[in-house]
């Protein structure tokens, strides 16, 4: 792969990470249960600061290189070589600005919800912004540990105190299996550094290794990262978080957490051990296609609607790995362009929900019915989220499954047509989710008293939606800064690193 440029930036990066963290921990510093509002505008702010700071990052970028870009190094430990380096290539940039917009989002759609430790509440996510942004940039493979660890906290914070009645337990659920994860990572690193005499991810990706040892960081990286996406089996915990967490913190999980391990696979995974990468790609195609199929129709049974999309959110990212692994460049593209995308429509379908339960505070399926009649704007920007993540052509949800299906096809036609059954269940559990709650008499007589969005819901869901259509009628827009950093980890991914 390409050397990192030692062209440094000009601090983008590190605005990007720290403007939010300070941003919160102002927020927690100045406010109480007294100035709420305060919290709210200070929130916004920072996370408005937050997301402009990364303009520059899609301004200044040279789409003709794959090496990376805005690049930032100062000694950190240097009796042990580890850096505060930061850079990001095209597999990145659209991570952090994701990010920061996500960012901006749930702080509005928290504004009038959260009312119970209000500044904590926003300050735990704008800490969150940062350490999760600090994942997609980081060049140390220390940095990155740290980072990734990190987010941990204000997540477990966030579902643990404005959860649901089971929050605790999703709490130590997510926290657990995540932590434990990635425990291995760790050892992989130590050895890589052993091995290399360095902690610089770069110098790991053209470090020689032999297969024993390919093998062996492979499955070590992959359990951490696995448990992030998650990919089956390793998937009970998202349900549970999912269904206690507070809409704002379901919208981030889904939309940003479990991209930090499909992004750790293309940083660490596939350009360090490309040997194994190849020899293991049976299995991982196979634990893939079980989350796009098997979890696709678990979903069908849901009776929650959270539970419902969380399970989508599985088989969704389930497309993701199978397109790391066919080894094409459509794949390959396919696959970061759904992480994109799913950051989208998965968090505008929780925000749907999250309207739905501020109005009457159930996710049951069976509790709704006849929504349209009293909500018609929602019943149709809930609609064209739906659609999105059914993977109607022309929304953002199309563009990146059908890559992979297309990559998919190219690399075997039976994995292609296995993995295009997919687009079936999808529209099955999410139109039929649709028709029970939107459609319909209105059978709650606590459904007749709901009020459609008011201004602030609705311009937040539009925005979403303006970016759901914009991605499926102008994917060009993503892929351009995408391409070349694929087609280099592909190029090295078709070299062996055998010693």
């Amino acid at each position: 792969m390409e050397q990192m440029t030692e062209t440094m930036g000009m601090g983008w990066l590190s605005a990007a990470i720290w403007v939010p963290i300070i941003s919160g921990v102002i927020v927690l510093a100045v406010c109480n249960e007294q100035r709420a509002n305060l919290a709210r505008w200070l929130s916004l702010l920072g996370s408005v600061l937050g997301f402009a700071v990364t303009i520059p990052l899609y301004t200044g970028f040279d789409t003709t290189t794959a090496a990376l870009q805005f690049v930032e190094r100062m000694p950190w430990i240097e009796s042990l070589g580890i850096n505060y380096a930061l850079g990001i290539d095209g597999l990145a940039v659209w991570m952090v600005l994701l990010t920061a917009f996500i960012t901006i989002v749930v702080v509005v759609a928290g504004w009038e919800v959260i009312r119970d430790r209000t500044h904590q509440y926003l300050g735990a996510f704008l800490i969150l912004s940062g350490l999760m942004i600090g994942v997609f940039a980081a060049a140390d493979g220390m940095l990155f540990y740290v980072f990734f660890e990190a987010t941990l906290i204000p997540m477990y914070i966030i579902i643990g105190i404005w959860g649901g009645p089971n929050r605790v337990y999703a709490a130590f659920k997510f926290f657990l299996y995540t932590l434990l994860g990635s425990l291995l990572t760790m050892v992989a690193m130590i050895y890589l550094y052993l091995a290399s005499g360095s902690f610089d991810i770069q110098v790991w990706h053209q470090l020689p290794l032999g297969m024993t040892e390919q093998v062996l960081i492979f499955l070590a990286f992959m359990l951490a990262f696995a448990v992030k996406i998650p990919m089956w089996p390793v998937h009970t915990w998202l349900p549970d978080a999912h269904v206690e967490a507070p809409t704002g913190g379901s919208v981030v999980l889904a939309a940003i957490m479990l991209k930090l391990g499909a992004y750790a696979f293309l940083r660490f995974s596939l350009p360090i051990a490309p040997d194994a990468s190849h020899y293991l790609a049976p299995m991982m195609i196979t634990m893939s296609l079980v989350a796009v199929i098997y979890i696709g129709l678990v979903a069908l049974v849901q009776a929650d609607m959270k539970k419902l999309v969380a399970y989508s959110s599985i088989a969704h990212m389930g497309f993701v790995t199978l397109g790391f692994f066919m080894f094409n460049e459509t794949g390959m593209q396919g696959a970061v362009v759904q992480m994109i995308s799913h950051g989208f429509v998965a968090g505008a379908m929780f925000l749907c929900i999250g309207v739905m339960y501020d109005r009457l505070h159930s996710r049951q399926i069976a509790d709704y019915g006849g929504v349209i009649n009293r909500m018609p704007k929602f019943a149709a920007l809930f609609l064209l989220f739906s659609m999105a993540n059914a993977g109607l052509p022309a929304t953002s949800g199309f563009v990146g499954e059908f890559l992979v299906i297309l990559g998919a096809v190219q690399f075997d036609f039976w994995i292609g047509f296995l993995a295009a059954t997919a687009l079936i269940w999808g529209a099955a559990y999410s139109l039929w989710m649709y028709k029970r709650v939107v459609f319909g008499a209105v059978a709650n007589p606590h459904v007749e008293e709901m009020e459609d969005v008011n201004r602030r819901e609705f311009w937040l869901l539009m925005l979403m939606a303006a970016f759901v259509l914009f991605m499926g009628l102008y994917p060009k827009f993503f892929t351009d800064l995408i391409q070349v950093s694929v087609e280099n980890l592909l190029q090295h991914l078709s070299h062996t690193k055998l010693k």
